[in-house]
């Protein structure tokens, strides 16, 4: 009876305490549950009975697209084309013509051509554009085109292009491409060593370990670790760079996230390669991710002076998540702190204004976090550099004018009209400044700002209600004076579309390998590193 009773007592209470500690859950599936039906419901009912033929996959792209741009940037659906290429940005390897591509509604266009690798080898040039591969028109393929290019080792494709208004066509023998995270290292000068890392792939460590052995053997006594453009990629690889140069045991960053096992701390694992060897980072705002991680670790830890402008801002971490039919989701799970605990997210996501947008984290919101040697850093706007050079503040205008491939385009035609027999003495002049303007004006380069589109819905009001009689001279005054604005900007951000001109130009003569050896004799970034490092004291001020 006692056992019979025993056991009325305990069975309750274990159910009760399951019950407890998987409401929440059983809450959360529910809604899940219940949503997915809806959805399923309406999906199945709008492809059966819609008026017009519809395509399922086609709308329900569109649906997962819409659902998550209301989350964050970072959280996206791969396709299978995705989901390959993700794998070769962590890897760095894949077979094909050894090019950078840029895919466009009818036509490709080469990029970049890697020294030495098939495209380069049968003659493309970066600006040429691949209108057939093959028998196939770019034009007329619906699937993603650069895909075409792709092939096993050794096997070939004949490419028709377009360069400078004349078609030609090549045949390209397909090879293993290798993607190097350390694209380039190299001694200064005979006492600093330079080494550029432009992603943390699988191979970053790796990569990094051997330049930095590679130029300590050859006599370093200093460090540029040149980080300006990298956007990221896999944190272990972050905390194994920072090994390098830190003790064992040491904390580099950790993760904070409403999953439990998503909580992480990461530890320094190892012995360093060198933990005194005086070393200075370089940044931009294209520095994000990954490369936030190690440079605000370094600097949290004093271990390395930061030089440049003030990083991209991002403070997330992702994870992707099998799906099926070989897709996958990207999720962002966590934020990550670096060791004084600041997160450098500069965008909030979750908070956004009346237009949707993300808001920018406000200075005057910043918090103050401590160094290992008590220095003063901030959270909230990405990593800001000890040294700052650089400091170019990009324009929407700007902006605009890279994205529309503007720079990329007048340096094509720059190449093919000027003969250069030392790039070590390129310098672009006012002269070529404003030919580029010209250029603009001559592609019909327009940018329509925020202003111009609330003055043009006020103009549009007023005719509605017949007062633009009153106010037309007004308005047409006011849009030429933001035209004269707008040219304005772009020479205030002279300084910035010339060095952008200046590096696109520079790899056309002598590729990505040639523009690293320019930098090392014109970039005021590494001049100003290796200033700094030439003088202990100068160094260690930066550190106190």
């Amino acid at each position: 009876m006692k056992h019979i009773l025993k056991k009325k007592i305990i069975i309750p209470l274990l159910v009760g305490v399951v019950f407890i500690s998987t409401t929440a859950f059983k809450n959360d599936f529910f809604e899940i549950a219940k949503q997915i039906e809806i959805f399923t419901t309406l999906f199945k009912e709008l492809n059966m009975n819609y008026v017009d033929e519809t395509n399922p996959g086609d709308l329900m792209d569109t649906a997962i697209k819409s659902m998550l741009s209301d989350l964050d940037p970072y959280t996206n659906f791969m396709n299978e084309q995705d989901v390959e290429a993700a794998r070769i940005n962590n890897t760095g390897d894949y077979t094909g013509i050894g090019a950078r591509i840029k895919t466009k509604k009818d036509k490709l266009v080469v990029i970049e051509p890697y020294k030495d690798y098939p495209a380069d080898k049968a003659g493309l040039k970066a600006g040429d554009e691949i209108i057939k591969v093959g028998n196939i028109s770019i034009a007329d393929y619906d699937d993603n085109a650069g895909e075409l290019l792709k092939g096993a080792p050794d096997s070939s494709i004949e490419v028709t292009y377009n360069r400078q208004g004349k078609t030609q066509t090549a045949t390209i023998k397909r090879a293993e491409v290798e993607i190097k995270a350390v694209p380039h290292f190299s001694m200064i000068n005979n006492k600093t060593g330079y080494i550029v890392l432009s992603q943390f792939s699988r191979k970053a460590h790796a990569e990094t370990n051997y330049a930095l052995r590679d130029l300590k053997a050859q006599g370093a006594e200093n460090i540029i670790l040149d980080l300006r453009g990298n956007p990221g990629g896999l944190v272990n690889e972050a905390i194994k760079i920072v090994n390098l140069f830190v003790p064992k045991g040491q904390l580099v960053v950790t993760t904070k996230s409403k999953v439990k096992k998503y909580n992480r701390t990461y530890i320094t694992p190892s012995d360093p390669i060198d933990a005194n060897i005086p070393l200075v980072v370089l940044i931009d705002g294209s520095s994000a991710s990954a490369s936030e991680i190690v440079s605000g670790a370094l600097q949290d830890l004093d271990r390395a002076v930061i030089v440049g402008s003030r990083s991209f801002g991002k403070g997330l971490v992702q994870r992707p998540k099998a799906l099926t039919y070989g897709t996958q989701v990207k999720i962002t799970i966590s934020r990550y702190y670096t060791p004084s605990g600041r997160c450098i997210q500069a965008l909030d996501y979750w908070n956004r204004n009346e237009k949707g947008e993300a808001i920018k984290v406000k200075q005057e919101n910043y918090n103050a976090f401590k160094t290992k040697n008590g220095r003063q850093v901030f959270d909230g706007g990405g990593v800001f550099p000890d040294v700052q050079i650089g400091n170019h503040k990009i324009s929407p205008i700007t902006t605009a004018i890279v994205n529309n491939d503007l720079v990329f385009d007048f340096s094509t035609n720059y190449y093919y009209n000027h003969t250069i027999d030392d790039i070590n003495n390129l310098k672009l002049t006012d002269k070529d400044f404003l030919d580029f303007k010209n250029y603009l004006k001559e592609n019909n380069f327009s940018f329509e700002t925020e202003t111009e589109k609330a003055l043009k819905k006020a103009f549009e009001t007023s005719k509605k209600e017949e007062l633009n009689d009153n106010i037309e001279n007004d308005y047409n005054t006011l849009i030429t004076n933001l035209n004269a604005s707008k040219t304005s900007v772009i020479d205030e951000n002279k300084d910035y579309l010339i060095d952008l001109l200046t590096q696109d130009i520079v790899k056309r003569y002598v590729y990505r390998e040639g523009l690293y050896e320019y930098l090392e004799e014109h970039d005021s970034e590494i001049k100003k590193a290796t200033e700094i490092l030439s003088n202990t004291s100068t160094y260690q001020g930066y550190l106190k």
